[in-house]
Formats: C-alpha cells, sequence, structure tokens
C-alpha cells in the first residue's frame, strides 16, 4: 500500500531557497494547539507530544482505511502584543519581546482527507487511550495564507533575526507589507538535531 508524503507531493510547501522568494499557499488544513510562553519550557515540549500523540492515532485510522500518510513536519504561528510592541521590526522581535509574552499556535498538517469529524474521534482515543489530557484542547485548523514571502534559516533559532533582517529588506524593496501570522516550519527535528544543522522555513504571509 502507497503512503502518501506531502514533502514530496507538494514540494511548494515544504521547499524554500536561502534567498527571500515569494509564493503562494493554497488553503491548508492542520491539527493544532495554542499557548503562550517560552518555547523551550515544559509546557511547549508537553504540547507538542500531545500533537504528536493525536497526529499517530489519525494516520493509523487512515490506515485501516487505506488511506496511510507520513505525519508531516512540525510547525507553528508566532504572535505578540504589536500595540505594545509597535515599535519593534519583524527582526528585532525575537531578542527584545521577553519569551514568556510570545503566542503561539503549534500544528501538524493533515492531508486533504482527514475530517474534522475524524479528528475529534482521534481525539477522544488520544486522551482515553494514550492518557493524553492535553489532547483535549487540539482543534481543527483551517489556513489559507496566500502570498506569502519565505526563506530557509540554516542553524540555531537565536540566528534567525540575521534571515528575518533579510525578508524586512525584501518587504521593503518591494512594498510589500505583512498580512499574517509569522510561520515557522521546522523541517528538522529540534529535539534531536544539532543546532548548526537546524533547517527551518521562516514565512511572512503578504500583501
Amino acid at each position: 500500500m502507497s503512503k502518501l508524503d506531502l514533502t514530496k507531493t507538494d514540494k511548494t510547501y515544504y521547499n524554500a531557497k536561502t534567498i527571500p522568494e515569494i509564493v503562494y499557499i493554497e488553503k491548508t488544513n492542520y491539527i493544532s494547539l495554542i499557548g503562550q510562553g517560552d518555547p523551550s519550557g515544559k509546557e511547549f515540549s508537553e504540547k507538542i507530544q500531545a500533537l504528536y500523540t493525536t497526529a499517530y492515532v489519525i494516520k493509523f485510522m487512515q490506515k485501516a482505511m487505506n488511506n496511510d500518510f507520513v505525519v508531516p513536519k512540525l510547525e507553528a504561528l508566532w504572535s505578540f502584543d504589536d500595540k505594545k510592541y509597535a515599535s519593534i521590526s519583524m527582526d528585532e522581535a525575537p531578542q527584545k519581546i521577553p519569551r514568556s509574552e510570545w503566542n503561539y499556535r503549534i500544528m501538524i498538517r493533515m492531508p486533504h482527507f482527514v475530517t474534522k469529524e475524524q479528528t475529534k474521534e482521534a481525539i477522544a482515543i488520544a486522551v482515553s487511550k494514550k492518557q493524553n489530557e492535553l489532547a483535549n484542547a487540539i482543534e481543527f485548523f483551517e489556513l489559507k495564507e496566500g502570498k506569502v514571502i519565505q526563506i530557509l534559516h540554516i542553524g540555531p533559532f537565536d540566528t534567525e533575526p540575521q534571515t528575518l533582517k533579510k525578508i524586512q529588506d525584501f518587504s521593503i524593496q518591494n512594498n510589500l507589507q505583512q498580512n499574517g501570522l509569522h510561520h515557522e516550519i521546522y523541517l528538522s527535528d529540534f529535539r534531536k538535531t544539532a543546532p548548526d544543522k537546524l533547517k527551518t522555513i521562516l514565512r511572512e504571509p503578504v500583501k
């Protein structure tokens, strides 16, 4: 039985260059969890675990229906109080805004054939059989970003400001304005990969 691998079938979504470029992203479905606080903390890690637990429940449900798929990469939308920090630029934000004040939505992309109803069923299984109470907060989430600037960041997260500066400069040069939340796609598992080898797609919706 063949297994759907979205990283191979949707190359626009999962491939980026090391220079800024504009691409168009269609509506995409995810399972997700929201939160606030330091991504290096225990709560963030536990939410990732809950998300993956549920994703694998969905995977095996679909496999039983001959719709097997590779569980996709972890992603996240990041935001902060843009009124409180209105004077801070995109590349300054990671360094000047306390981690405790960052809002996040961690996400795992779902194939088009996964439904809201199946997601609810998987959440119930994750809670009752996998004993993961955090899964109760998971939701089926739809996102249509449309026009975005994206770039591939290689290296540790604390050097992201250098790459974000490239996006900011590109936006100014092309008279583009932010039109959504900062989006990161973690091509590497940051729990297992050396910081200097991490690969992360940085994506900014624009208009």
